[in-house]
Parts: structure tokens; sequence; C-alpha cells
């Protein structure tokens, strides 16, 4: 496939997006960009979320995990599952009780501005970091496959790549986001199935054999209970992808920008109670991906390990067809989370930042809106290109997942506190506590293994959680 066939695909992909765009965007003021006229079937918003939740992180770097640790990452997903039904019974009542634009209003209700604005801020910070995590993956894959054929540089690539999002989500927001995720959803799940039809035909399997070749195989462990001080013990995992859900979903904006756009709260739980059924299984699709892929790579001598395997083989080795599916996949995988994330920042940067609900007109409003939809656009630019010296060779989930565990651990803490105590803190303490946390945090994690024999991994999450609890306990006001 040459590079004009593979510009032509990319332009096709999201000429549909732009038509989505289009036929959506007939209605472009606050309350479509934000809440899309609270107006989104349940079952669409589901399926959409599965694409945000997945990413191209996952379509490339769970796959290149199972050589180094089989399917121990089915441990986090199953914790999912419990964070899940904490997200649908506590915190989406909560939301829709208030009628929450940004979630991040609960904040200033419960504790009051400096906490408001410290927990938008965290969240501004770990979206800007995780979409361009994200997109940072996708678009080196891209450069690899394409661009430095054609003579287009790194920056070059991620300036398109920002571009032609901004391009379909400027209009409505959300409103469009409902939709074209579904789209991308579909088209990433389809690669995926492509893939392994082809990854097994090649292996000598036929439909009905691919699952037991999968379960008994040694690549396929999943649980591990040998050694408690290990990253992959079950329960650290476990317990870690729990709490991993509830704060990269139920505390998020990106993701629950989606869900607010339900009708009702109970249209917005049928919809969480069928996303976690359905990501269950497709997560542990993507694992089993991973291993015909670990498998076939060795049977034929294939240099190809960890976020290089899937690309290396698709390009080079499956044939054109699996290789059309796989830039299909992986871009409708990139740009299903990074579309509803610029959308996010866009939101959580104008209603908490800068209170343009309280401050501004509504033409002002949506002005001052499309200023920061530009912004945000620029800053994920510059992000992304800084990664191009940052990151070396580990897979990039599993580096999403760590600094997610500083970014949110804060996020935790101060909805624990807010839910299930009555104290009130000292607000303006609550930056202060905010930022000392994921400090100590690191400082315990990186002597870790020296002071206690135990390795964190995910569980940093847990650990930053728990010393903001503690701190805002020691901030808090003495009852009267």
């Amino acid at each position: 496939m040459n590079a004009t066939q593979i510009i032509l695909l990319i332009l096709s992909y999201f000429g549909v997006l732009i038509l989505i765009s289009y036929f959506t965007g007939k209605t472009s003021g606050n309350d479509a960009f934000f809440k899309g006229n609270k107006q989104s079937p349940w079952f669409v918003v589901a399926f959409g979320m599965i694409g945000a939740s997945l990413s191209g992180v996952t379509f490339i770097s769970v796959p290149g995990w199972i050589e180094a640790s089989q399917f121990s990452y089915m441990q986090v997903v199953l914790g999912y599952i419990v964070g899940y039904l904490v997200i649908g019974t506590v915190l989406l009542p909560l939301y829709y009780k208030l009628n929450l634009t940004s979630i991040y209003t609960y904040l200033e209700e419960r504790f009051g501005n400096y906490s408001y604005k410290t927990g938008a801020s965290f969240f501004l910070i770990s979206r800007v970091v995780g979409a361009s995590f994200r997109l940072f993956l996708v678009a080196n894959v891209l450069q690899v496959i394409l661009f430095d054929d054609i003579g287009i540089a790194f920056w070059q690539t991620v300036i398109i790549t920002v571009l032609l999002i901004w391009l379909y989500t400027f209009k409505s927001g959300i409103k469009t986001i409902v939709w074209t995720d579904t789209l991308q959803t579909l088209f990433m799940l389809i690669a995926v199935g492509v893939t392994i039809y082809f990854v097994s035909g090649e292996l000598g399997l036929d439909s009905g054999n691919i699952l037991g070749f999968v379960l008994d195989s040694d690549l396929s462990k999943t649980f591990f209970f040998d050694d408690f001080k290990s990253s992959n013990y079950f329960w650290k995992q476990f317990i870690s992808g729990a709490f991993i859900a509830i704060v990269m979903t139920g505390l998020d904006q990106d993701m629950m920008q989606k869900n607010l756009t339900c009708k009702t709260l109970k249209d917005a739980q049928k919809n969480m109670f069928w996303f976690t059924i359905v990501l269950t299984v497709v997560n542990f699709i993507f694992l089993c991906l991973g291993l015909l892929l670990t498998v076939y790579a060795a049977q034929n001598g294939i240099d190809a390990h960890k976020d290089d395997l899937f690309p290396i083989l698709a390009k080079n080795h499956l044939g054109i067809g699996v290789f059309v599916f796989f830039l299909i996949g992986l871009i409708a995988a990139a740009y299903s989370s990074a579309d509803s994330a610029l959308t996010a920042l866009t939101t959580s940067f104008s209603i908490d930042i800068l209170d343009i609900e309280k401050k501004l007109g509504p033409e002002a409003q949506i002005a001052k809106r499309k200023q920061i939809h530009v912004l945000f656009s620029i800053v994920l630019i510059l992000v992304i290109v800084s990664f191009k010296y940052l990151i070396k060779d580990e897979s990039v989930i599993a580096k999403l997942f760590v600094f997610a565990g500083y970014t949110y651990g804060p996020l935790l803490g101060l909805y624990a506190f807010g839910l299930f105590t009555k104290w009130q803190v000292k607000d303006k303490l609550v930056p202060v506590i905010a930022i000392l946390s994921p400090v100590l945090s690191y400082i315990i994690s990186v002597n870790s293994s020296k002071w206690f024999g135990f390795e964190f991994g995910f569980f940093i999450l847990i650990l930053n959680g728990l010393l903001t609890f503690l701190g805002l306990i020691l901030i808090r006001r003495k009852q009267h």
C-alpha cells in the first residue's frame, strides 16, 4: 500500500466524521457543545464510550504487553467492574441530582471555591497529559508507517492530527462526539476482528478452536497470587482497577460529559451497565489478539515487541487487508478518545476556571468557548511534540496509568472525603494538600522497594488518594 493510498484512506475517514459533524452541528450553542441538548440515546452513548475508554493506547499497547505480562491486565479490567458499579450507583445519582454541566462544581458546593478550582485544575492536567499520551502513540505509528517516507516531520504530523480533530468538534462538541465515537468504536472492533481472523488462519486455527488455543497457552495466565510484593499481584491490580475506573471515568469530565447527555438518570445507569459488560469482553478480545500476534511473531522469527508488535506485523507480514483495517482501527481508536478529551478540556476550562456561565452573556460565551477550543488544540500539539523527546521504550499504557495515579489521586481523596464524611475543611488549604499528596506518594513509591520490599505499580493511585484524604482530615474545620 503506497503513501497516496494511505492518505486517501485517512482523508476518506475524516470526510465521514466531518459529514457527521455537519448533520449534528445545526444547533451550535453552548448547550449542544457542553450537554448535547440532553438528547443522546443511552445505547449510542454506551457504545461510543467503548472507543473513548480503549483509545489508541489500548489498540497498540495491550497486545504488546502479552509477552512480558501475560493476561495480568485482565485483573485490572475485572476491578473496573467494581469501579463502574460505584459510578452507576453513587456518582451518577449525585451528578443528575445537582444537574451539573461540569462535575467539579460539586466540590464548590461541598467545600468551597479553592477546592473546586483545585479539582478542575487536576483534571485539566490529567486530561492534557492523558490525551497527549494517546495521540502521541498514534502520531508516532503514522509517522513510521507513512509520513517519514514522504518527508513530513513529526511536529507536522501532530499539527495535522489535532487540526482534523478540531475541525469536526469545534461547532457542536459533545453532541457531535456522541455519534462520531459510535462510528469509530465500530471501526475499531471490526479491525480487531479482521486481524484475529487472519492471524488465526496463519497459525492454522479455525474459529472453533481459537479460544481453546488461547486458554491452553502459557501466555494466557491471568491470575497472580504468588508474590504480594510484585506489581502484578492479583489484589493489588484488582483493587487498583476499581479505583482507576472510578477516577478515570467517574471523576473525569471527559467520560462523564457523555453520560450527562442522556435524558434521565435511569438512561445513564443503563448506559453504564451495558458499557461495563461490553468493555470487559472487548478488553479480553484485545488480550487474545495480543497472544495470537506474539505467538505468530515468535514462530516466524520476527523481531517485534511491546508497542511495535501490532504495527510491524500489520504493515510487513499480515497482508494488505489486515494493514488497511489496522490503519482504520488505529485512527478510530485514537480519535474516539482524543476528540472527547479536547471537548472536555474546553468545557472544564470554560466553566470551572473562567466561569463563563456566570460572567458572560450567551453570545460572549460562545465566542470565548471557541477561543478556548483553539487554545487547547495548541496545548495538545506542544505537549505531544515534547513527548517525542521524553518517552523512550516502555509501553505507553503503563506510563499512562502510573501518571494517572499521581494526578487523579487528589480527586479521589477529595470526592471520597466529600461523599463519606460530613466534615468541612479549611478551603484555602486544599490546594496545598492536593500538591503535597502526589509529592509524598512519589517519594514513597520510588523508595518502596528499598524501604518495604514492595512495588506500588498502579496502586500508587490508592496511596495518593489516601494521603489526600488524611490531609483533608488534618485541615478540617472544628464543629461548633
